[in-house]
């Protein structure tokens, strides 16, 4: 699972920092101040999480635990329930979008959750 962590977690990295450049250059005059805030949370949360899913690949080859897949799992899915359902929704205007990202919101804590287990378990 190392390699498909580091791979996630670069991704994310890479489009999160260009989907940031993106709305800071790009979308400031097409969005309005509250959307485009809206869209600099899930670039935020998105690269939050880019970095988490570095550890998690590095306590991977620490632990072998399935507490910490599922850690990895659930925050590249709250990336993209999360953040992606913001960008969409900021773009689009539907707002019924909005609906995913509590979703998304939940991926992320049962990341940590799974994470704080995982150490709680070890010896």
């Amino acid at each position: 699972m190392l390699r498909v962590f580091l791979m996630l977690a670069a991704f994310f990295g890479f489009t999160g920092v260009a989907l940031g450049a993106f709305a800071a250059h790009g979308l400031k005059d097409r969005l309005s101040e509250q959307y485009l805030a809206i869209f600099h949370t899930g670039v935020t949360y998105q690269l939050v999480h880019a970095l988490a899913l570095i550890g998690v690949a590095l306590l991977a080859t620490q632990l072998q635990s399935r507490l910490v897949t599922w850690a990895g799992i659930c925050f590249a899915l709250g990336i993209v329930l999360f953040s992606g359902s913001l960008y969409v929704l900021t773009m689009t205007g539907i707002s019924k979008l909005g609906m995913i990202t509590p979703i998304g919101g939940l991926g992320f804590l049962a990341g940590w959750l799974c994470l704080g287990l995982a150490a709680w378990r070890v010896s």
